[in-house]
């Protein structure tokens, strides 16, 4: 049996607000992402924090998680040893540098979190959660080449480009890009499902989500008209759809009702500006050994930051305010949902 097909048949595992100064009555601006998916255009609401539950075991959860993703993420890229793979060694060897080198596995987890909160087992999210994770690594790949950022480190090792050669870097995030949306419509089911997903993700790493978020960074680069705005559009897309891509796709494997789903993309929508504020925390205050990467390296290329817009302080703050939100936005999940409330918080503190 083809070992990427394989996985079928196993079970591995039973937003944006207009207004910086945190003004929950601000109405944001409609997504194109929202228009191109015929998704409704979702104003925030009120913050109001909630605490997680006591018991959600967060940190066991991530773990076993991010196991179970590594190891289907292992069956689906071919090895060297695999006498049935028409794949070329040499690029095998390279999706598996990138792939399988380490990580948070933050996507494919809010995947299997949203298909937990909306009822389902985990596992039915889990094509979609691998197909997420190969169109994030694929965006390293590209994002560390020398055109690009021209990083040495990624996770603590060599970038592909570094390990490799640029041609064949370039080769690997293609060819996982193209493989993301292999695995959807091979093994996610139903095909309705499947085709929602795949067009999910295709707006969100698109021209009008990651890639054009990315275009957006690399143009206001050592501009000095930044505003808090025209940051958070950036962010919005080059972070923020993909992550919240990842919700929306476990919730629509679980075949979540409308209701859900909006919530979830509520939740989406904050949980990534969050995620993006701390990361341009940690590129400032961060420890190196402990991100796998450099820091500072943000500052050095000119681009906008939000502590470079804000401050520390005014950065941390911000932060808070739109986790808040995101955790107000799950009140109609209930206790299901404990888990991504307690994400929500603990992407406050991360130190990687």
């Amino acid at each position: 049996m083809d070992n990427r097909a394989a996985i079928a048949n196993n079970k591995p595992w039973a937003a944006e607000t207009a207004d910086p100064t945190g003004d929950a009555s601000a109405r944001a601006e409609p997504d194109p992402a929202d228009r191109r998916a015929g998704r409704p255009h979702l104003a925030p609401r009120p913050s109001a924090m909630s605490s997680p539950s006591t018991d959600v075991d967060l940190a066991a959860f991530l773990a076993d998680a991010r196991r179970r993703v590594d190891a289907a993420l292992d069956r689906y890229v071919p090895g060297d040893d695999d006498p049935g793979a028409d794949c070329p060694p040499r690029l095998a060897q390279a999706m598996r540098h990138s792939l399988l080198g380490g990580g948070k596995r933050l996507r494919p987890i809010l995947a299997l979190m949203a298909a937990e909160a909306v009822g389902a087992e985990p596992d039915v999210a889990l094509p979609a959660a691998c197909a997420l994770e190969m169109v994030h690594t694929y965006s390293l790949i590209h994002d560390d080449l020398p055109a690009m950022d021209d990083d040495d480190l990624r996770r603590g090792r060599p970038t592909c480009h570094r390990a490799f050669d640029e041609a064949t870097a370039i080769l690997a995030g293609d060819a996982l890009q193209a493989l993301a949306f292999e695995v959807i419509a091979r093994d996610l089911s139903p095909a309705e499902a499947a085709a929602r997903c795949c067009l999910e993700l295709a707006v969100a790493s698109g021209p009008i989500g990651m890639v054009g978020g990315q275009m957006a960074d690399l143009q206001a680069e050592h501009r000095t008209d930044a505003t808090a705005p025209a940051l958070e559009a950036i962010h919005r897309r080059k972070t923020g759809a993909l992550l919240r891509a990842g919700l929306r796709m476990g919730a629509i494997a679980a075949g979540a009702a409308e209701a859900e789903l909006d919530a979830l993309d509520r939740y989406g929508r904050g949980v990534g500006l969050a995620f993006q504020i701390v990361d341009d925390l940690l590129d400032v205050q961060g420890d190196e050994t402990k991100l796998g990467k450099r820091v500072g390296k943000d500052s050095g290329l000119g681009k906008w930051t939000y502590p470079g817009l804000l401050g520390v302080d005014g950065s941390r703050r911000r932060a808070r305010q739109v986790a808040e939100d995101a955790v107000s936005a799950l009140e109609p999940l209930g206790d299901r949902a404990a888990r991504l409330r307690a994400l929500a918080l603990d992407l406050l503190e991360r130190d990687r």
